[in-house]
Order: structure tokens, then C-alpha cells, then sequence
């Protein structure tokens, strides 16, 4: 995978940071986005929100019957929020007749199961396919052109350079969006929209139609130019050198002010993009301003070039495009399946942009991933992929082999009691976030250690060690610790032992006063055991730990789910 796809900015575009610019055409506060510090959270109801969430598969929602039985298993697994497909399709069969049936239904339900919606608007373009448009649309090429790959074979891809397509789906959006408003402005069970989803060309780096080569050839507008020169020193260098390798020109077509290559390509069909999901995000939010975001088809390591991955979506290497194109998109989301996820949560949570996470695992390393962008970057919150189907909890994924059996303890699998604590604390970390108090790992067997200065302490946060076999070590561990006093922590965990060596003037070993488990009930702390002895981390080699300033002693956490402890400390020569 080459560098440049690796580093991104944040496309921050128009957050909603204040209450009153958060107002309905009712006059009542919608779910809005907020500063707190160096974090960016969801406001709803007045009060932060830490999205706990799942992602249906994809048609799941059309039919409110097989929805049914869904419903209880998503209160099992301790969801929020349950983020679901809303196609133009099916809401606008025909054109200008539009049917919102299944988008009130959805909303009865969710309120029913105490949880909230966040709607994906899946219109010109699903995995960067058309698939979801209305056969109106997809019938009739000639209103509605596709993208054709330098061959000249059109493919099943709405182009982005055709007003037609782009104000059909601006129109679709803004009749939904005003629907919600009329029957949710109030009640805010929906909180947040995706617009499309993963959008880009697949199969060629560019669209080749004639109208794209007719805008390819044309001058690079000049509101890009303004946002590249106004921003020069701050952008991304990857970006950067792709300007400059052509001489950092101020006009000029794509390729003279980018130089030739796939690279310009993806760059001209980023702006494509970035402006007519801008035009369709506006529409909507002129009837009913929710926080509106994208998400990635981040690139992968088998991919050569953009085509492989789809071309012009906010990919890393082309955020810089989005941000000055599409500024009433929200931010940008990354959807996370490869094993180095913390690089990605790092990656993305640049500049202002707001991590949230729409797709990934379900399993015990999607019950790792959540508290590590949970905790390590302020994130809005956490979503697992086809969460209806339950095999996901347990790792599966459709297409990978023979498909086991369903789980019948939904509760007892990682993520659902991952979830059920993160619940618990999400008062907590809602009123530490972007204060630099929070700090989160996920740790294996290739990265088994992580030191993090947290307070006035520094935690090292280590996977557990059985005491008699001290070199078997589980196979993943995670854990996120607060900073809640100046001697004080919070600390939940799974499969970790937890240790703190002071990093401000004074005796130089930590020790603990006292360490109880418990639990959090409406933001309340209920104590539970005072823990002691053998069920902490005890170290029986005090004098090899004295010799380099160690406690003899620190936090243990089991295997058999996350659990929370709350730790005071004391200091010591």
C-alpha cells in the first residue's frame, strides 16, 4: 500500500458547534455537533451521546417484517443505535410520488426499543455502485448517464457529471429529510444521516465519458485553487507533493497543476463527488439539519491503484479535495475491516475530524476496537456490520467459508457485554473527553505493552500474565483508564493488568490505597468488592521492582469480559 493513501486530513466542513444554530423549523434543539475541548461530540436531547451502534445489512430495513424478530436481538446486544439502510428506491418507486411507509415504521420501532436511528441514505451510489437508485433512474440512460471506463463501456455507475443525476438525488434527499423533521423534529430518534456510501468509480481511476474529458480538459476550478493556496503550509504532504512534483501552479487544467497520472484522475473525481454530494447534503439540510458524514472504502493492501478502491472518494490522499468541495458534509468516516485499526482510528482523527467508526468487527476485536476509539480518540462512537446477523459476533464473515451456527447467549458474547460497560461509562467518558484524561489500548501478543502519561501518572497497561504459567498470554487484551482525580482513576478492562509510576515531582512509587470493582448505574458509581490480595496484580519480587521505582502491586483484569475498577493511589520512597 503506498504512503499516500495511509495519511489523511479531517474534513471538518460546517460542524454545528453551538445549541442555537441547532434549531428545526419548530424551534426545537435537533441533534447537533459540538466542541467539548479537543473532542467533537453528538448532542442530543440537550446532552452528550456516545453512539453505540450496529449496522444492519443492507436491505434488512426494507421490509419491516423480517425487521420483527430483529429488533429484540439489537436491545440483546446493548445497542443505542442501529444504523440502517434508507434506499431512494423505496421511498420514490415512482418519479415525484414518494412513499415514507417504511421510514415511519423503522421510527415506531426504534422508539418502542428505546434506541435511535442513524439513516444511510443509499441514492446514486452504495459501494460505489448504483444499485439503490430507483429503476426509473437506472432505465433511462440517456436522462441519466453512467460513468464509461476508458474503453468506452458504461458501467452501473451514475456519473457525477450530470446536473440530472445530481438534482433527481438532491430532490429525493430533501423530500426524506423533511419527512423526519415533520415526525421526528421533536422526538430526535434519528441523529445523525450517511450520506451514500463509499462512493468512487470502480474498474478505471476516472469516469472517461465525454463530458468528464470535456471538464478534465478544462481549468482546475478555482475554488479548489483558493482553498490549495490559502491552506498551503497546513496541507497534507502527500498532497502537497503531488502540487508541487508539478510546480505548485495556481491555474491550469488537472493534469498541468497535478501532473498525469491515476493520481489527477482520483484528485478530479474526488471534486466531482465532493460538489454533487455537497449539492445533495445541502438540500437536505436546508429541511432538517442533521449531522451529515461519509464513509470510506479505505484502501487495501492488495489494491494497485484507484479503480482497484473506489476513485474519488475521501480516501486519505484526497480529503484535502473534499474539504474544500463538500463543506456541508460533516466530517469524514473510515469503515474498518484490516487488523491494523488503530492506525486508521490515528489516520482519520486528524484536524478536527471527529472519529466515528460505521463498519467493522463485532467479535472480541471489534469489542477491542470500540473501547480503543472510544477511549484513545474521543471518537462519537462505534459500529458493527450486519448486526442482524449474528454470526458477526462471533467473527464470521459471509463469503469467508461455511457459515456456523447463530449464537444462542447473545449477552454473553464479547461485544454485547463490551458494550453494556462502555453504556455504563458513557457518562464518564462524555464529560472527560477532549480533555487529554482519557486514554485507551488494544493490545496482542505482537504489541503485548503500552505506557500512556494519564494525569499525574503514567499507566502502563500490559496483557495479563497467569501467575503460574507467566508466559501464556491471551491472545488479545484491551482497556481504557479516566483520570477522574489527581490521585484517582477509573479503569475498565479485559484480559490486561494495569500498573502507575508517578510523572510529577515527589516519591517516586505508586502504590494503591484502594482498589473496588463495581459498577456505573445513571452515571452513579455502586461499589461493589474492595479488591486485595489475589485479585489484584501482585509482584512478589518487591526488591526488583523497587530497584527501577515499581509498585509491588497494580490492577488485574480478567478474561471473561470487561469490567470496571475504580482506583486512589498513594506515593512512596
Amino acid at each position: 500500500m503506498e504512503l499516500r493513501t495511509l495519511i489523511c486530513c479531517g474534513v471538518v466542513g460546517s460542524l454545528v458547534l453551538t445549541t442555537a444554530s441547532a434549531q428545526t423549523k419548530s424551534g426545537a434543539a435537533q441533534p447537533h455537533l459540538e466542541k467539548h475541548g479537543t473532542a467533537t461530540q453528538l448532542i442530543v436531547d440537550g446532552k452528550p451521546f456516545l453512539v453505540l451502534a450496529g449496522e444492519l445489512a443492507n436491505t434488512a430495513s426494507s421490509s419491516l417484517e423480517y425487521m420483527k424478530p430483529v429488533w429484540p436481538l439489537l436491545v440483546k446486544v446493548n445497542l443505542n443505535t442501529v444504523l440502517t439502510g434508507m434506499a431512494w428506491a423505496w421511498i420514490e418507486p415512482e418519479e415525484g410520488k414518494f412513499d415514507f411507509n417504511v421510514v415511519d415504521g423503522l421510527i415506531q420501532e426504534a422508539r418502542r426499543n428505546n434506541l435511535h436511528i442513524v439513516f444511510l441514505w443509499f441514492a446514486s451510489w452504495k459501494n460505489g455502485i448504483s444499485s439503490f437508485a430507483p429503476a426509473w433512474v437506472k432505465a433511462n440512460q440517456d436522462r441519466f448517464p453512467r460513468v464509461q471506463i476508458k474503453s468506452g463501456q458504461s458501467i452501473e455507475v451514475l456519473s457525477t457529471l450530470s446536473e440530472a443525476n445530481r438534482e433527481a438525488d438532491a430532490k429525493a434527499f430533501a423530500a426524506l429529510m423533511k419527512h423526519i423533521r415533520e415526525i421526528d423534529s421533536q422526538k430526535h430518534t434519528v441523529i445523525m444521516i450517511q450520506l451514500e456510501n463509499e462512493v468512487g468509480v470502480l474498474g478505471d481511476s476516472r469516469d472517461g465519458s465525454a463530458a468528464a474529458n470535456e471538464a478534465f480538459g478544462r481549468p482546475v476550478p478555482q475554488e479548489l485553487m483558493d482553498h490549495l493556496q490559502k491552506n498551503k503550509a497546513a496541507l497534507l504532504p502527500e498532497f502537497r507533493k503531488a502540487w508541487e512534483a508539478a510546480g505548485f501552479k495556481t491555474a491550469g487544467t488537472w493534469e498541468e497543476v497535478f501532473g498525469a497520472g491515476p493520481a489527477t484522475d482520483e484528485i478530479f473525481m474526488a471534486w466531482n463527488y465532493a460538489r454533487y454530494m455537497n449539492r445533495v447534503a445541502g438540500a437536505g439540510k436546508r429541511e432538517y439539519a442533521l449531522p451529515i458524514f461519509t464513509n470510506t472504502w479505505i484502501v487495501q493492501p492488495e489494491d494497485k491503484g484507484p479503480g482497484d478502491y473506489p476513485s474519488g472518494g475521501p480516501e486519505p490522499f484526497t480529503l484535502e479535495v473534499w474539504r474544500a468541495g463538500a463543506p456541508q458534509i460533516d466530517f469524514n468516516a473510515p469503515d474498518i475491516y484490516l487488523t491494523n485499526f488503530a492506525d486508521w482510528c490515528v489516520l482519520f482523527n486528524r484536524n478536527g475530524n471527529p472519529l466515528f467508526v460505521p463498519e467493522s468487527r463485532g467479535d472480541a476485536g471489534g469489542a477491542a476496537n470500540a473501547f480503543y476509539a472510544i477511549g484513545q480518540h474521543d471518537a462519537i462512537g462505534y459500529s458493527v456490520m450486519g448486526i442482524d446477523q449474528t454470526t458477526r459476533l462471533v467473527g464470521f464473515r459471509p463469503g469467508t467459508g461455511p457459515e456456523p451456527s447463530a449464537p444462542t447467549d447473545i449477552e454473553s458474547l464479547p461485544l454485547p457485554k463490551a458494550y453494556r460497560v462502555l453504556s455504563q461509562l458513557a457518562p464518564l467518558i462524555l464529560n472527560h473527553q477532549g480533555k487529554g484524561e482519557i486514554a485507551a489500548v488494544s493490545l496482542n501478543k505482537d504489541n503485548q505493552t503500552k505506557k500512556i502519561p494519564l494525569g499525574n501518572y503514567t499507566v502502563e497497561f500490559d496483557l495479563r500474565r497467569n501467575r503460574r504459567a507467566p508466559n501464556v498470554l491471551p491472545d488479545l487484551g484491551y482497556g481504557l483508564a479516566i483520570a477522574v482525580g489527581p490521585d484517582e482513576y477509573v479503569v475498565a478492562g479485559n484480559d490486561i493488568q494495569v500498573t502507575f509510576t508517578p510523572n510529577t515531582p515527589g516519591a517516586p512509587v505508586a502504590g494503591l490505597a484502594a482498589v473496588e470493582a463495581g459498577t456505573y448505574v445513571g452515571g452513579r458509581w455502586v461499589p461493589g468488592r474492595k479488591l486485595s490480595g489475589d485479585d489484584i496484580l501482585l509482584r512478589y519480587d518487591l526488591a526488583a521492582a523497587a530497584a527501577i521505582n515499581q509498585s509491588g502491586s497494580g490492577l488485574r483484569f480478567m478474561g471473561n469480559g470487561p469490567s470496571i475498577q475504580h482506583v486512589k493511589l498513594y506515593r512512596y520512597r
